[in-house]
């Protein structure tokens, strides 16, 4: 990229080697002198009454060095709504349900011992339909909150919904639905429980979120009673999140209990099944929606209705409709939006944070209804979206700004690539179709906490390597390389140069977290800040430098640089004049003279960069994010009308991202991202019978393989946004947001039929369209 030396550039991860070669350590390779190994006994029902627990057996075992249940310590309440504890006393109210635990010298043991516990239940009603849930004659989960529905006032009004629905030409609603997928990380998830003599905690853990794990930790030493204690976070090489590793789980606090119980540190590593049968979900969604437009094909409203299962307890998948309620109101211009959603307790798994945060299930409705309104207002689907493509300086119903936005030209890229004006059926079994869908998302932070900020720490040592300590995370996304990137540019070293520091809470400053597709931005603006500061600091020490060397000939010679520092430039390790570009002077030899100046001096800087955005008001409107990041997803599908089988002939995928720091990363967000919304379309279920998780596996949860690449396309559309760290907005999320719903409408442009459930399977293709030739045989 012309006038950068690092940014824009295709620079392999940093990390990618040691990854490779198996020299980074991940939470299964980590082992702590004198560790033991945890294990969980879960519930047999999905609601019960505890009547009786009997652990004698279990404690007698050879090898077993604990065993505790509810009754054996302080309850340590966690979650978004502080529902439930580490292990559970009175009740269960699902499969996941931690009934006691057990530590001992090896997994096998711990694992015999768990078979030896005895637990009495009296089983209880259960519920799984949270339409069902919501009645007032249903099983309470929580008995204490007199209903299922949860106290959460998730409600967005905007305009006149009512009166714009009179006064629209064309109206069309429906109701959509979407399933239990979960995250399949490549590492599971884990911890490892330490305590040293003083009663000061360290937790080994591939969290995503060190800094708030940390505050709850010391929430838990507290309920503990140890006053006086503190905790340390420690991140090993994390093998994925997307959300997963976004909350502070039971395990994690049994962990620190059996550690402090047994004086040895406890590490507990879920298995795969218990990865796929314990880890909380993206949350299922019914999603009623309605959408009109007049006769010139701008939209007049969007009224849209949600029932959320929230599950046994609430974790931060409660808090999904806060993004929900993005695109509902502010994907395409739309004057006039009502939104309200339901969350509601039932006997199923709990729901977390999954990539998109919400986004992809109300995605899915609003493009697939939109497609429905554009074929009865008889408008080209691709043209439709044009008439009401957001545009930059507007601000939407719900007052986001939209500074730099390129959804115009997304669709406009992604109908170019497809051919849409040339696109044809098939004539034989199968059929092909067309189909796009477009998004929006966060992507200058999002300021869900009072602080949406991260820190940055910098230091150079004497030879020019720059250590840069931040607040960040790397959950494989590649922020430690797009962070060198911007770091090196910015003082003008080599990406090499710089080293990342970002595993430790003793020594990494404080930030939120990663989540929000906000890393690139907003801990992106730190380290440049940082960088910046410190370059300053250098420039002040050059200025006037004197560096004198002698030739190969011995001959002595002298070089001195500008008395001036705004006339200096630091390019590839060389500090020179822009007055005199001849005269230069190596980095090294100017940090290295900084020691011996008068008085000394060391070279270090600190910034935390906290974004201009808003936490929402009561009424869920503020300017969330700084930036938005938009983007449109185009298929060419061929479907085979006898077996209902669909292949993806062609995927485009136009995103804004500002800038591309890293065109090659960002490209592989993309691609793994369109992998994982594909599989949210087609195939990934997790399925449940009466709560209980029926395919915790990768033979019977339909995960996408290798076999099944999908032939991406990404095209990149650079804005330049003013406020983003050398123009970047935030890009890890969007890419899985439009992909069902542009994989839907293709679907239906080749053969007829519209499937509002997800997954899209062969079985219900084949049903639609037996039921469509049904209803045309009685016609």
């Amino acid at each position: 990229m012309e006038g950068f030396g690092c940014v824009g550039k295709r620079i392999p991860k940093i990390d990618a080697q040691d990854k490779v070669t198996g020299r980074s350590v991940y939470i299964q390779d980590l082992k702590v002198p004198g560790m033991l190994f945890g294990k969980i006994l879960r519930s047999k029902y999905p609601h019960a009454r505890i009547v009786h627990i009997d652990t004698s057996r279990a404690r007698k075992l050879l090898g077993v060095r604990a065993v505790i249940t509810a009754e054996d310590i302080p309850a340590v309440r966690f979650g978004f709504m502080k529902d439930q504890t580490a292990l559970k006393a009175a009740k269960v109210r699902s499969y996941r349900d931690e009934v006691a635990a057990v530590a001992a010298i090896d997994p096998e043991i711990a694992e015999e011992a768990l078979d030896l516990i005895e637990v009495e239940y009296e089983s209880l009603p259960a519920v799984f339909d949270p339409e069902e849930a919501m009645r007032e004659d249903a099983p309470l989960i929580h008995e204490e909150n007199k209903t299922n529905i949860l106290k959460l006032p998730w409600k967005l009004v905007a305009g006149d919904v009512e009166e714009a629905r009179k006064k629209s030409a064309f109206v069309v609603e429906d109701r959509f639905k979407t399933t239990w997928v979960t995250h399949c990380c490549l590492g599971t998830d884990g911890v490892i429980a330490d305590f040293d003599l003083r009663n000061n905690l360290t937790m080994y853990r591939n969290t995503q979120i060190p800094s708030l794990a940390q505050k709850d930790f010391n929430d838990a030493l507290q309920a503990m009673g140890l006053k006086a204690s503190k905790s340390r976070v420690i991140q090993p090489t994390i093998g994925g999140g997307f959300g997963s590793k976004l909350d502070t789980y039971a395990f994690e606090y049994i962990a620190i209990l059996l550690a402090y119980v047994t004086r040895r540190p406890v590490k507990i590593l879920n298995t795969r099944e218990e990865e796929f049968r314990y880890t909380s979900t993206r949350q299922p969604a019914i999603i009623d929606i309605a959408q009109g437009c007049g006769r010139n094909g701008k939209l007049t409203f969007r009224n849209v209705l949600m029932i959320l299962d929230n599950g046994a307890y609430t974790s931060w998948g409660a808090t999904t409709p806060s993004v929900m309620m993005m695109p509902i109101s502010s994907l395409y211009r739309v004057p006039n939006v009502f939104y309200e959603a339901k969350c509601v307790y039932t006997n199923n798994t709990w729901s977390q944070a999954m990539r998109g945060y919400g986004n992809p299930q109300a995605t899915f409705a609003i493009d697939s209804n939109l497609d429905q309104l554009a074929h009865e207002a008889g408008f080209d689907p691709m043209e439709f979206r044009l008439i009401n493509a957001n545009e930059p300086g507007e601000v939407t119903p719900q007052r986001f700004k939209i500074t730099t936005c390129g959804l115009e030209a997304c669709i406009k890229e992604v109908g170019k690539k497809l051919g849409w004006e040339k696109r044809k059926k098939s004539k034989k079994t199968g059929a092909r179709g067309f189909g796009m869908a477009s998004l929006i998302h966060v992507g200058g932070g999002a300021r869900v906490y009072k602080s949406d900020g991260c820190g940055t720490i910098i230091k150079i040592d004497d030879f020019g390597t720059v250590n840069v300590f931040t607040g960040a995370t790397d959950i494989g996304q590649g922020a430690e390389t797009v962070i060198a990137q911007m770091v090196a540019e910015e003082i003008g070293v080599l990406p090499e140069d710089v080293n990342i520091i970002d595993n430790d809470t003793d020594v990494c400053p404080w930030d939120v977290g990663v989540h929000a597709s906000r890393t690139t931005f907003v801990a992106g603006n730190s380290a440049v800040m940082a960088a910046r500061k410190v370059k300053e600091q250098i420039f002040e020490i050059a200025a006037g430098y004197v560096d004198r060397w002698k030739d190969k000939e011995g001959n002595k010679h002298e070089t001195r640089l500008d008395e001036d520092p705004q006339n200096l430039v630091i390019r590839d390790r060389i500090v020179y004049s822009t007055r005199e570009p001849e005269k230069k002077v190596d980095l090294g030899k100017i940090l290295r003279g900084a020691h011996y100046s008068k008085g000394g001096t060391m070279i270090m800087a600190e910034y935390f960069y906290d974004p201009d955005n808003e936490n929402l008001d009561r009424e869920f409107k503020g300017n969330l994010s700084m930036t938005y990041a938009y983007g449109t997803h185009g298929v060419e599908v061929e479907v085979d009308k006898e077996t209902g089988k669909v292949k993806i002939i062609r995927y485009i995928a136009a995103h804004d991202v500002g800038r591309a720091i890293n065109p090659m990363l960002l490209e592989g967000q993309i691609y793994g991202a369109a992998a994982m919304g594909t599989g949210y379309a087609l195939t990934e279920r997790l399925i449940l019978e009466k709560g209980e998780v029926m395919n915790a596996n990768f033979r019977d949860y339909k995960l996408l393989t290798a076999k099944d690449v999908i032939p991406v396309e990404p095209i990149i559309i650079e804005t330049i946004d003013q406020d983003g760290p050398y123009g970047a907005k935030g890009i890890g999320e969007p890419g899985c947001v439009p992909t069902a719903p542009a994989i839907a409408n293709a679907i239906y442009d080749a053969i007829g039929v519209r499937i509002k459930d997800l997954p899209i399977t062969p079985e219900k293709i084949v049903k639609a369209l037996r039921q469509k030739q049904g209803e045309t045989d009685s016609q």
